[in-house]
């Protein structure tokens, strides 16, 4: 038998973003934007803070969401299930192709802290297709430890780094992208970063006057857009938490009744995971037994399968 803390068992209810933050109408002024971007963080600083039994899912799935939004972005065709396809069902080892190489960038940012090294900003490039020398990289890091010096606003700090970055490499939007989520979380002293801001690119928020145009980093009007996009941005993470938080309360509350050998390692992976493939097979699991196991958790509803297919199914809360 399963045995869990009662308390992981049943959390308080995630925040939500207040509705007056988010309210519609017409561009707000500069300071009304930064305003309630502050306001969409300061009810997200709880989550992004606290360790909830699946705050690993949540911050996966977020993930999730931003290499989607990445795709659109580099060019490519893929949607979260193509994603989720090229992670997971590939062999041990295995190169998860260009679309599953950059998903693979936003995991690995929202698993480590917000610390920007040459090191681990000259593998996300790789991972993201673009290439930078030593002493560019270098020159970047300091800029980014000059910022969290400086004191600046969180979402001010995030703009400025997106910006430079752009100025410098107009190739490599995506990486201003993922560094202005890194540079929010440090200036915010987030234990772990949230993907956030990629999954706003194309949305209203930077949507320019001139029709068919987006504002892009360092344009004019970049700061407050970014500042309106946080405050979505956290809206959806928040509403993501709170269906996450009563999924992983049911996936815990029948865990007692799942007497397989190896059912504690799958529950750990459904609350660290965005999703799990059905096939799984651990020193306890055989992929026999993995297959009962979900088709368990399924008739007991604390998983669901999120491929659509009767076949190399992938399942998650």
């Amino acid at each position: 038998m399963i045995r869990l803390d009662p308390a992981t068992a049943s959390p308080a209810a995630p925040p939500s973003v207040p509705a007056w933050a988010l309210a519609a109408g017409g561009a707000p002024s500069d300071a009304d934007a930064a305003f309630q971007a502050g306001a969409a963080l300061s009810t997200l600083d709880t989550l992004a803070r606290a360790q909830p039994a699946w705050s690993g899912a949540w911050r996966q799935r977020l993930a999730l969401k931003c290499a989607a939004a990445s795709m659109r972005l580099a060019g490519r065709a893929e949607d979260l299930a193509a994603l989720r396809d090229a992670w997971h069902l590939r062999s041990a080892g295995a190169d998860p192709g260009p679309a599953g190489t950059i998903f693979g960038a936003w995991r690995q940012f929202s698993a480590q802290p917000p610390v920007a090294t040459v090191d681990r900003l000259g593998k996300i490039l790789d991972q993201l297709g673009l290439h930078s020398d030593v002493e560019a990289l270098a020159a970047l890091c300091e800029h980014i430890d000059d910022l969290a010096r400086s004191g600046r606003p969180a979402p001010f700090a995030a703009a400025a780094i997106a910006a430079r970055v752009v100025t410098i490499r107009p190739d490599a939007e995506l990486f201003a992208w993922w560094l202005a989520d890194l540079v929010l979380a440090q200036s915010l002293r987030w234990p772990r970063p949230l993907p956030l801001l990629m999954t706003q690119v194309f949305s209203p928020a930077f949507r320019a006057e001139v029709v068919g145009r987006r504002i892009r980093p360092g344009q004019k009007g970049f700061e407050r857009a970014l500042c309106v996009a946080l405050v979505q941005a956290a809206a959806d993470a928040c509403r993501l938490a709170a269906e996450l938080s009563r999924r992983a309360e049911k996936l815990l509350a029948v865990a007692p009744k799942l007497r397989a050998k190896g059912a504690g390692d799958v529950i750990f992976l459904l609350l660290n995971e965005d999703a799990v493939s059905g096939s799984l097979v651990t020193k306890n699991l055989s992929r026999f037994a993995a297959r009962r196991l979900f088709e368990r958790l399924q008739q007991l509803e604390a998983v669901r399968e999120l491929s659509g297919r009767t076949s190399f199914r992938i399942f998650g809360l």
